[in-house]
């Protein structure tokens, strides 16, 4: 039995009124704090999106919880529609920028996560919806600067590179060859094939003893931006 419907109570392990509010209600309450972190940090699914999400998995699973105590059906349909629907939108929110770059992952894995939790309270597993939310909050909160550092410290990393002219990328390959960085990887950054200017997306690896002892992508870069003929250059995130 789930420590906390035992703590409450049979009336919080059956389907009736008040069992079922308190479940949407609990819903509400950890997807809006979920929803919160993410819209502290400006990201487009936010407060309103996770609330609805949560409460949306939750009314499936109690109703699938109803239809299988009214007619005896097993088969959960209505959690695994909400499910697949959650996975749909959580994917739509996956973007590809204008730097190549793909964002909105950690909102569609937080949208994916927050509906299962919520068809754990919509279950009555208070004490796992409970410990998930927060366990996925810890997450998205906590772990970004530890994931930030080892990004940091990782000797792969890909930059966006601006010269004053296409001529200068022999000069500027020579360069990085004689820091002790390996060039895995250049592209013509198509966002810019028709303005003019020489932007590339070039990956490097980090192959210099001494550039793998003391320097960070952050001092790299820097001494990138030094060179004469750099007109701008930026990681990767």
């Amino acid at each position: 039995m789930d420590p906390i419907s035992k703590l409450l109570g049979t009336w919080s392990k059956e389907i009736g009124v008040w069992s079922v509010v308190l479940r949407l209600a609990l819903a509400v309450v950890f997807s809006a704090v979920i929803g919160m972190e993410r819209s502290s940090k400006r990201h487009a699914a936010g407060l309103r999106t996770y609330i609805v999400v949560g409460v949306a998995a939750t009314a499936a699973t109690i109703l699938d919880c109803f239809l299988k105590y009214l007619f005896s059906i097993t088969i959960p349909v209505i959690s695994a529609a909400a499910l697949i629907g959650v996975a749909i939108l959580s994917g739509n929110s996956v973007l590809f920028s204008s730097k190549s770059q793909i964002k909105g992952l950690t909102t569609s894995v937080g949208l994916w996560a927050c509906g299962i939790m919520g068809m754990a309270f919509g279950a009555g597993f208070y004490t796992l919806g409970i410990i998930g939310f927060a366990v996925l909050l810890v997450c998205l909160i906590l772990f970004p600067p530890f994931e930030t550092y080892l990004k940091n410290r990782s000797n792969h990393f890909e930059i966006q590179l601006e010269l004053k002219s296409r001529n200068n990328l022999k000069e500027f390959v020579e360069t990085m060859r004689r820091l002790g960085l390996k060039i895995d990887d250049i592209e013509l950054n198509p966002s810019y094939a028709n303005s003019g200017l020489s932007v590339y997306t070039i990956a490097l690896t980090v192959v210099g003893e001494e550039l793998k002892k003391y320097k960070t992508h952050r001092e790299i870069i820097e001494a990138i931006s030094t060179i004469d003929y750099v007109c701008h250059v930026e990681e990767f995130q």
